[in-house]
């Protein structure tokens, strides 16, 4: 997988902006705008690819530290070119950080990536302090199994289309189907949040439940 991410980095952006027909930059402005945090807050940007939620907080907490955390390095030197200041490469299921560090945690299209779901939201949340939040924007399966099949379907024939007119190998960007098929739904994602000590988890969908944003804060003390 990180070799994968490798390939695509000096891409990735451009990539994600056509893919969602220019709506990525609106859901992740959404899910930062949404999020209540303290001032001067320290925030995990997991999975960060090139550092859009580490920027995008910056620009709206006026004090905010961000810290980029990715499995690719290559995609870590993008975001420090970008301007983002402090990133490190780790995985995410055992986070280089002492318990209770951050206010925040955001991770954008990362959560179907990781072999352990529940093993990654128990360190998200062991990382993050009490009332803190978990913020994340993803990809989700579809309830309703024929509007899943369509789905999967769309995305595995645009994601070929990209990679062959991008890199020249169409199963480049496929990776987005395969790894959301054994994924979850909306509703089951805020139910595992919910097991692992989140409360008043809320969502927003987007193509009809394909797209899903989270809140949810950490129980407080």
């Amino acid at each position: 997988m990180s070799a994968m991410f490798t390939t695509i980095a000096p891409s990735y952006d451009f990539f994600t902006r056509v893919f969602s027909y220019g709506m990525d930059r609106h859901w992740k402005k959404v899910c930062v705008e949404r999020a209540v945090l303290p001032q001067n807050p320290l925030v995990l940007d997991l999975a960060s690819g090139t550092g859009d939620f580490s920027l995008l907080v910056a620009g709206r907490y006026p004090g905010a530290r961000a810290v980029a955390v990715d499995l690719t390095e290559r995609m870590l030197q993008l975001a420090r070119a970008r301007g983002v200041a402090r990133a490190a490469c780790a995985d995410a299921e055992s986070l280089p950080f002492p318990d209770a560090s951050f206010d925040a945690v955001f991770i954008g299209y990362g959560l179907r990536n990781f072999r352990n779901l529940p093993a990654v939201v128990r360190e998200i949340e062991r990382v993050t302090r009490p009332g803190g939040v978990l913020v994340s924007l993803d990809f989700f399966l579809h309830s309703n199994r024929w509007l899943r099949r369509l789905y999967l379907g769309w995305l595995y024939a645009q994601g070929a289309l990209f990679g062959l007119v991008l890199h020249g190998q169409p199963r480049v960007y496929t990776y987005i189907p395969d790894s959301l098929r054994t994924f979850v739904s909306i509703d089951e994602f805020s139910s595992l949040l919910r097991r692992a000590g989140y409360r008043a988890v809320e969502t927003r969908r987007y193509i009809l439940g394909g797209i899903g944003l989270h809140w949810a804060a950490k129980e407080s003390l």
